[in-house]
């Protein structure tokens, strides 16, 4: 795109926007927005109380029936109009995602991509709902089954690929006439809520429709989930705040997405150097900060040393630095909490055990590009037993196929995972049996699509993302049955 032809940039991101307006959060409390590479201060807003939550909530409430009522056609159109918004601004959302989060370029393209696949994806969903008409037991009565919109939705994000995990929830959930009300977390308030709320009002989305608070979870999240207004809460984030989001709220519908602990297993077979490429880019895309991420390599004890090796080598030419930079491929973690957190596990791994192949200590300006870390341990480290969420790789040596897929379950998540074999038909029924909502054979871990079952199970989360998967979670079965016969009651007029 030419700088000639690029439109405004857009500004003025004030904390809230409800009901088509944007303004300051009610609290005393101010979020200085800063890029986590040098500290480069992006924005200063005052953040949302208790009071700007209600108030969203009530204009999505009054925003949502006449959205849901406007034509199918017209829901869609949205959505054209909105693509056309994406790949005129491609790169300043691109410059927002590399300053605000820290993602080098490839990867906030690459996200930029999954947010346009998914405004492909939702064009066709207000036109895919369909209801039912069943028959009836009782002579003369037809028995309809509409499917409705939920009406509100509380949508509550997290920092790490903000623009994607937002978008994927709200976008389906407006595609089939319900409204929104979208937290983002303070680490990414442009990225995870403001700037679409930018995009779709220029696309056209009526005020109410979509309302974006910026706050403190510890502040406003109990408000957002316990509100009486949404019927449905769809979250993204750690397994401690979405067990607490379901039992505060157990009577709403649930889309909850949570932690991983990805294995990629490595079989006897394998193709070593497209599993080694595998595993690395699964370890340390985007530094680690993926749910999806390989937290542990699991490899059969045939090529465990030449895994190990060939880890080892490929994690040591990655290239640390400015994410704004071309040839960068591992940038900042997000804050200073958690770099923290990250070292901590690979300290306490140490101590219990592991070999620490490949380490480095904190750089740039404002210290937070850790460099690619490789251990060997077993399952019961801190690196392997707990998701990291950081640039780090732990390799476990499995005895034989059984000893890698018990390797492989043993851990209460469930979310993503991956098995490399020579013979596909092997790897899929390894894959059947593994204990996750998502398993590929001779892939990463890391993968997105949004026409897919994404999801998890055990600790790693409820229900499904994506597809007819999203359709579901975003509309309601409405029986209407109609009597088109007198029907003689016991109770009636004459008996």
């Amino acid at each position: 795109m030419s700088t000639a032809n690029a439109p405004e940039p857009y500004g003025d991101f004030e904390g809230t926007v409800i009901g088509g307006r944007a303004r300051p959060g009610s609290s005393d409390q101010e979020h200085r927005n800063v890029n986590p590479y040098d500290d480069t201060p992006l924005t200063r807003m005052r953040l949302a109380d208790t009071e700007d939550v209600d108030r969203a909530h009530r204009a999505a409430a009054e925003a949502q029936p006449e959205w849901a009522a406007t034509p199918a056609a017209e829901r869609s159109a949205l959505f054209l109009r909105a693509l056309d918004v994406m790949d005129r601004r491609r790169d300043e959302i691109v410059q927002w995602l590399v300053q605000e989060v820290g993602a080098i370029r490839q990867r906030a393209e690459f996200e930029w991509s999954l947010v346009r696949s998914g405004m492909v994806e939702v064009i066709n969903h207000p036109t895919r709902v369909s209801g039912r008409i069943l028959p009836g037991i009782t002579p003369g009565k037809e028995n309809r089954v509409y499917r409705e919109p939920v009406g509100v939705v509380t949508v509550i994000t997290p920092w790490n690929f903000p623009l994607q995990l937002s978008h994927r929830s709200l976008a389906p959930a407006i595609a089939l006439g319900n409204s929104v009300v979208l937290k983002p977390a303070e680490d990414s308030p442009v990225t995870g809520g403001l700037l679409l709320s930018k995009i779709y009002e220029e696309a056209g989305l009526p005020p109410g429709v979509l309302n974006v608070v910026i706050g403190k979870g510890s502040r406003i999240g109990d408000a957002l989930v316990g509100h009486k207004v949404p019927t449905t809460v769809s979250f993204t984030g750690s397994t401690s705040v979405g067990s607490h989001i379901a039992a505060q709220s157990p009577l709403k519908n649930h889309s909850l997405e949570l932690g991983g602990n990805g294995p990629l297993v490595i079989l006897d077979d394998a193709d070593l150097d497209r599993a080694a490429d595998a595993a690395v880019f699964g370890s340390f895309y985007h530094q680690g900060q993926i749910c999806m991420a390989t937290n542990r390599i699991v490899a059969q004890n045939g090529v465990f040393d030449e895994i190990v090796d060939r880890v080892r080598q490929r994690a040591q030419q990655l290239r640390t630095g400015d994410p704004s930079a071309a040839d960068t491929q591992i940038g900042p973690i997000i804050n200073d909490k958690q770099l923290e957190g990250i070292r901590d596990k690979i300290t306490r791994s140490v101590t219990d055990g592991a070999e620490l192949l490949v380490s480095g200590e904190p750089e740039g300006p404002a210290g937070r590009v850790l460099p690619p870390h490789v251990l060997v341990g077993d399952n019961h480290v801190a690196s392997a037993d707990e998701e990291v969420f950081g640039p780090v790789a732990t390799v476990i040596r499995a005895e034989d196929e059984e000893d890698a897929l018990r390797i492989a379950n043993s851990t209460d998540y469930g979310l993503s995972s991956a098995v490399f074999t020579g013979d596909l038909e092997r790897g899929v029924r390894f894959a059947r049996r593994v204990h996750a909502g998502m398993t590929h054979v001779d892939d990463t871990t890391v993968n997105d699509e949004p026409n897919t079952a994404f999801g998890g199970e055990k600790d790693s989360g409820l229900d499904r993302f994506g597809g007819q998967w999203a359709i579901d979670a975003f509309t309601t079965d409405h029986w209407v049955s109609v009597q088109h016969t007198r029907r003689d009651l016991p109770f009636g007029v004459g008996t």
